[in-house]
């Protein structure tokens, strides 16, 4: 089992996401109610299912975001930017139960040079994962909407 919550870029308590299929907007009976004039009635749905997180906007007023472009729907991922309205925030997805923090772990003050390196041997690491992990093959059906919104700058051009 693993685990999918909000985490409110305001600081404010995670939100869980445990249920199949989570029904966000304004309205009193919604799974997760944001009470704002910024959000529609009926918002957006969360689909949980088979260690994803799906994302359908339903027709809202003011959208919905994943790292600030505007979607109708998107499979969400670890750390995705996820904006509701007004709402900001960062998308977990994790095992059920979190490991303990090490000891060891702490914040660490580096200058930009140490950070430089860190940034090379990561890159470095990721170059070298293998590729070849098997996927699960979904079958594709075509929407005649797009999945995202054109940047208003290149509609106005």
């Amino acid at each position: 089992m693993y685990r999918a919550r909000l985490v409110p870029l305001d600081g404010s308590s995670p939100i869980e996401i445990d249920r199949e299929l989570t029904l966000v907007g304004r309205k009193e009976d919604c799974d997760l109610r944001l009470d704002h004039k910024s959000v529609s009635k009926i918002h957006c749905v969360l689909v949980k299912s088979d260690g994803l997180l799906l994302l359908r906007d339903l027709g809202s007023t003011n959208g919905t975001r994943v790292n600030g472009q505007r979607v109708r729907r998107a499979a969400l991922l670890p750390n995705d930017k996820l904006t509701i309205a007004s709402f900001h925030f960062r998308v977990y997805l994790g095992p059920a139960e979190e490991p303990p923090a090490s000891p060891d772990e702490h914040t660490m003050q580096m200058d930009a040079k140490e950070l430089g390196k860190l940034a090379k041997k990561a890159a470095a690491a990721e170059a070298m994962v293998d590729s070849s992990v098997e996927m699960p093959i979904f079958k594709v059906q075509t929407n005649a909407l797009p999945d995202v919104y054109e940047d208003e700058e290149s509609r106005k051009a």
